[in-house]
């Protein structure tokens, strides 16, 4: 099973700060599917599983969530530095790459042929994002909550955002309690069976 081979970590903080360059400098029109093939089908620095939990963590932390997960394994490896070259590799080249985008664009924007584009490049990336989702949806087998309740917590979260427009905020605090509930009974009946957690 591939998820049993011996992982890699990154060598230094240098190579944290090079490769979340790289990393972010591939990232039009979706970060997400780049992140997860360069981190755990390339760099092979986590597992499926490892980063189906630390894009969680991210997602639901204040801010963008790549840049959140760059902290947290730039912080794994290296601490206080690690995590400080994992956020400025993801942000010093598409911050220069931005201005200079923007500067571009500032004399077209109003041009039909622009509006296209961007309308077309938001296409693009809401189907980037659904292919990782199903690409990573093998992954909540391993999960100890178990496949039917990562189903339902997702289309629940769905229901709640997609179609009853509620606040992003209370639909993670409402699946959220439920799914961390239902992962704590789940993880405590595995560490101690036959006792009540």
């Amino acid at each position: 099973m591939p998820d049993q081979v011996p992982l890699n970590q990154p060598q230094s903080k240098t190579d944290l700060f090079v490769s979340f360059t790289v990393l972010a400098l591939q990232g039009f029109g979706g970060v997400l599917a780049v992140v997860q093939r360069e981190l755990v089908e390339k760099k092979r620095w986590m597992t499926r599983e490892q980063f189906i939990e630390d894009w969680a963590v991210a997602q639901i932390l204040p801010g963008p969530n790549v840049i959140n997960l760059s902290l947290m394994i730039g912080g794994r490896y290296f601490g206080l530095a690690g995590a400080l070259a994992g956020v400025a590799g993801m942000l010093t080249a598409p911050l220069v790459v931005a201005l200079l985008l923007a500067a571009a664009f500032g004399g077209v924007s109003h041009a039909a042929w622009a509006q296209g584009a961007l309308r077309g490049m938001g296409a693009v990336s809401a189907g980037l994002i659904a292919a990782v989702g199903l690409k990573m949806i093998s992954a909540l087998r391993a999960n100890p909550m178990g496949m039917p309740v990562c189903v339902a917590l997702a289309v629940a979260s769905f229901v709640g955002v997609g179609l009853l427009r509620w606040p992003l905020a209370s639909v993670l605090l409402g699946t959220g309690l439920v799914a961390c509930s239902w992962a704590y009974w789940q993880l405590a009946k595995q560490a101690w069976p036959g006792a009540r957690p």
